[in-house]
């Protein structure tokens, strides 16, 4: 009996596993690009050229992220199941960290990268300085301050929910 029982949690485990997928509306960061925009200077963007930001409450020694639940709602992670392909990025400086959820994050420069759900069209960078601690981010991993906002701009809410004061929180 025991051998059983001790099977039933890696079977718990592998039931758990479709959990740890990326949700079917968040696609995989295939690309990173680095490259100039007009204004903001040197960015990164995915491969459909959306920019990539980083977050300053995260941690790049060692590389963690801490933006989850309602913040990743409005800050989806740059997710990646392999290698993403690198053009005008250094590959030294390209790691991934592994989420609480179990799926993998793409770091540049130990920095996890996310993209922001306020940008409506590629090539946008509308979650620069959003609560002071959101900022495009350079081929290099560093946080692009070449164009910031007057102000500190507050994040649009979470598309989950219509509690407008959620983006109040910080993200």
């Amino acid at each position: 009996m025991e051998p059983e029982a001790s099977a039933s949690p890696d079977a718990a485990a592998t039931t758990a596993a479709p959990d740890a997928a990326p949700p079917a509306d968040v696609e995989l960061t295939d690309q990173l690009v680095g490259k100039k925009v007009a204004r903001m200077g040197k960015v990164v963007t995915d491969e459909e050229g959306w920019v990539l930001y980083r977050f300053d409450k995260d941690s790049d020694d060692p590389p963690a992220s801490n933006c989850v639940d309602k913040c990743a709602e409005v800050w989806p992670p740059a997710l990646t199941d392999g290698s993403p392909q690198l053009s005008g990025v250094s590959d030294d400086k390209v790691g991934t960290i592994t989420r609480q959820d179990g799926t993998r994050q793409i770091t540049l420069g130990g920095w996890p990268l996310y993209r922001y759900i306020g940008d409506k069209k590629p090539g946008q960078w509308k979650g620069q300085g959003v609560g002071g601690t959101w900022f495009v981010a350079q081929p290099d991993g560093k946080k692009n301050l070449e164009c910031l906002p007057t102000g500190t701009p507050k994040a649009v809410a979470p598309p989950s929910s219509s509690d407008a004061g959620a983006a109040d929180s910080g993200y």
